[in-house]
């Protein structure tokens, strides 16, 4: 394993711990915005981080097993549902057990499989995959900003209406996105086939 590499598990190793310990950990699990859209996905950042580190050592088995990437995108969908219902952030701020599972199973469950089996699935599948996570989303985030009482017991009913409007907002930018990657490129594709300008040179110039 090359420097880099180890630069890079290094700096999924700090952030974890970043994560874990109470400074940075109190002021994100703090605001339920943050907790949803900050933490989760940095935890989920730690594991895809790792796998891109180790993705050249893995086991054949493993990527055979890994048929067109359906098996690990299975289980990043899984996991990232469980931890946005309502009754499972609860349960992670309260008990220690939950809190554990969270902070191990997002890296492992969804950000290593991320890294490992979405380039293994076929265009048409990603496609598939954002079309269904975009509106689960929003729909997460209007269930949020809608609800008359709280469905959370550790967070305001404000706070859940502001994560909520943050949920929307989230899926309305990553809708728009892809649409523009979709349809028109994503950064925009330079002219194929369009030779670049020649300069003449003359003979004695």
């Amino acid at each position: 394993m090359g420097p880099p590499k180890k630069r890079q598990m290094l700096a999924a190793g700090a952030l974890w711990a970043a994560l874990w310990l109470p400074p940075l950990r109190g002021l994100l699990e703090h605001d339920m915005t943050l907790h949803m859209l900050a933490q989760l996905p940095l935890l989920i950042g730690i594991g895809y981080a790792l796998a891109a580190a180790l993705r050249s050592s893995e086991p054949r088995s493993l990527v055979e097993a890994d048929w067109l990437g359906i098996p690990g995108l299975l289980a990043v969908v899984f996991a990232t549902s469980f931890w946005m219902l309502p009754r499972m952030l609860d349960r992670a701020l309260a008990e220690p057990l939950f809190d554990l599972a969270k902070f191990l199973s997002l890296p492992l469950f969804a950000g290593v499989p991320l890294a490992l089996s979405w380039r293994r699935m076929p265009p048409l599948g990603r496609a598939f995959i954002w079309a269904n996570f975009i509106p689960k989303l929003g729909a997460i985030g209007g269930l949020y900003l809608g609800a008359p009482i709280r469905l959370c017991a550790y967070y305001r009913l404000d706070q859940q209406a502001a994560a909520g409007r943050a949920l929307v907002i989230t899926a309305t930018t990553l809708g728009a996105l892809w649409f523009l990657a979709a349809f028109f490129g994503w950064p925009p594709r330079q002219a194929v086939g369009r030779a670049p300008p020649c300069r003449r040179w003359h003979r004695g110039a």
